[in-house]
């Protein structure tokens, strides 16, 4: 089986590849696993100073995957809590790692994938990428990025980003703080490699990694707590007729009516 996600080194910059194009990098526990593997994995590479998370083919990510949403529907309440701290690990990953961590945002991003550019320090997005905190729609909630987002935007925004559950544009997510770039689709590779190069160049290695320690740890010091109660949430919305329902429903395509 080919790897679902690929890692390579070039000028000190780790470059993360999703790498499940024919599913739009859709999420499932061993692409969850394998982007945990590689991060723990540049966090550990003396050769990199910086991580560029990306993804291949026209979609950046699509959310969970249909194979998955459907063994959820069977799963005991035990391993629902064990699969949500599978992702819970991965978005604290990411969040605390060592060293920046940069993603780039080509196609849309949505559900998992929209919670994985929310964790990341730097986003560029193309003007075609659109976002969206999907799950409220299928009768599922975002649990664990919810700990995250509050932490981008205000209150009000999140409630009405994760409430509705509705796409929004990458000039929408720049308004919102949840990205901070919007670069043309032709130059957003050579745009995020100069700003990559940029940090391992002209920045102090350790002064990055003691500055973004500095945020993450002080910003929100009950974060770890919210997430204990965010992955207990998880599980129990999962055990749900309304879950069951819009799982059943959007497996098949049909309209659902709450």
């Amino acid at each position: 089986m080919d790897n679902l996600v690929l890692y390579s080194v070039e000028d000190r910059i780790a470059t993360i590849t999703i790498n499940r194009p024919e599913k739009r990098n859709a999420l499932n526990p061993q692409l969850i696993s394998e982007l945990t593997e590689n991060f723990i994995r540049a966090s550990e590479d003396d050769d990199v100073k910086v991580v560029v998370l990306k993804a291949n083919g026209n979609t950046f990510s699509a959310g969970a995957d249909l194979e998955y949403l459907q063994q959820l529907q069977h799963n005991t309440f035990e391993e629902n809590v064990a699969d949500s701290n599978n992702l819970k690990k991965l978005f604290t990953t990411i969040y605390y790692l060592p060293k920046v961590v940069i993603a780039q945002i080509e196609g849309h991003a949505i559900a998992g994938g929209c919670g994985l550019a929310t964790i990341c320090d730097i986003v560029f997005a193309t003007p075609e990428s659109n976002f969206g905190y999907t799950e409220v729609k299928i009768g599922f909630v975002p649990a664990i990025v919810s700990c995250f987002l509050k932490q981008k935007v205000n209150e009000a925004i999140a409630k009405e980003l994760l409430l509705t559950g509705e796409i929004f544009s990458a000039e929408k997510a720049l308004q919102y703080n949840l990205i901070n770039f919007v670069t043309n689709s032709s130059e957003i590779h050579r745009t995020v490699k100069e700003f990559a190069l940029s940090l391992c160049k002209e920045r102090s290695g350790n002064s990055l990694m003691i500055t973004k320690q500095l945020i993450t740890q002080t910003t929100n010091p009950t974060l770890e707590k919210s997430l204990e109660i965010a992955v207990q949430i998880n599980a129990r919305v999962r055990e749900s007729e309304d879950f069951k329902k819009g799982i059943a429903s959007f497996l098949n395509k049909e309209k659902i009516n709450w």
